[in-house]
Parts: structure tokens; C-alpha cells; sequence
């Protein structure tokens, strides 16, 4: 398929809710693959739609060791852990960056798979935050938005910087 252009911060479209999808059709799947290549092209270990730009709740997880992707399609988190974790999060629309945010350690997710049936996933650790991550971004919370004012005002200026010096 293809590897498309991934938006990026502080682009309008990462802070707007994600349009549910209701056919799983061909045009579904071959929006799944070329996100799975993006996200590999980009790299990354998680991406949405939105990511480049389409409005739809699709994500693609694929953590270092997988065989294949882990594809979403209109996920939906049912139950979270009372437990908190913190990771190390990043985003492909915003690369160069990082900091840490605190997650449930465990979730428990609801979504449809590329073959039209509704599963249920738990999941913890790396697994969960990705869920949690990317399932924000279908609701139009970029990551960044789950830091303190301080240290997401530092953040934007480094991305800020780092994109200056790109050009």
C-alpha cells in the first residue's frame, strides 16, 4: 500500500475526536495497512488515523517482538486498573520528544478487528499505556495534554527548537 505524511503538533486535527467507523470494508483495511507501514516507516510503536490526518478510530499497536500488529477499530476502554504506572511516551507527530505520564497499569479494552467481530483485550504494562495513548488521540487529547502546564510548555519549546534546527 503506502506510507503516508504524518501531521504534526501542533496541527488542529490531533486535538479533534475521531469519527467512529461503521463499515469494516476494504477501504478500512487498506487504511490499517498503510498505517501499519507508516508507523514502521516513522518509526513508532503506535499510530491512529488521525495521525495522518484521516478522522477515523482506527489504531495500529505493534510493541518490539510482536509477529504482527495489533489493529483497533473503534476501541474503547472498559475497565481500568485502580493501580498507576508511569512510561516514557512519545508521539510520531511530535518525534524527537518525550516525557513521562502516568497510566492505569492495567486495562481492559473493546473494539472491533479487521474481520468485523467485537473482541475484548486486557491488557498491562507498555500494552496498556499504548491503549491508553492512542485511544486519547481518537478523542482529540494529544499526549502531551497529560503532562503538567510546566513541563508541557518546556516540551513544546525543545520540539520547537529541534524543528528549527530541521530547517
Amino acid at each position: 500500500m503506502a506510507i503516508r505524511p504524518i501531521i504534526r503538533f501542533p496541527d488542529p486535527r490531533l486535538r479533534q475526536r475521531a469519527e467512529p467507523i461503521v463499515d469494516i470494508d476494504e477501504e478500512i483495511r487498506a487504511l490499517a495497512t498503510d498505517l501499519t507501514e507508516t508507523m514502521h516507516a516513522a518509526p513508532g510503536i503506535g499510530i491512529t488515523a488521525p495521525h495522518i490526518g484521516v478522522l477515523r478510530r482506527l489504531v495500529v499497536i505493534q510493541l518490539e517482538g510482536s509477529a504482527k500488529p495489533h489493529v483497533s477499530v473503534n476501541p474503547e476502554i472498559v475497565w481500568s486498573s485502580p493501580d498507576m504506572i508511569r512510561h516514557v511516551e512519545g508521539s510520531v507527530s511530535m518525534p524527537g520528544v518525550n516525557d513521562e505520564v502516568e497510566r492505569h497499569a492495567r486495562v481492559r479494552v473493546r473494539y472491533r478487528g479487521l474481520d468485523d467481530r467485537e473482541h475484548e483485550k486486557e491488557a498491562d504494562g507498555l500494552m496498556a499505556v499504548c491503549f491508553q495513548h492512542e485511544i486519547d488521540q481518537l478523542d482529540g487529547v494529544f499526549w502531551i495534554d497529560r503532562l503538567s502546564k510546566l513541563k508541557r510548555d518546556r516540551l513544546i519549546k525543545r520540539f520547537d527548537k529541534l524543528q528549527r534546527a530541521r530547517t
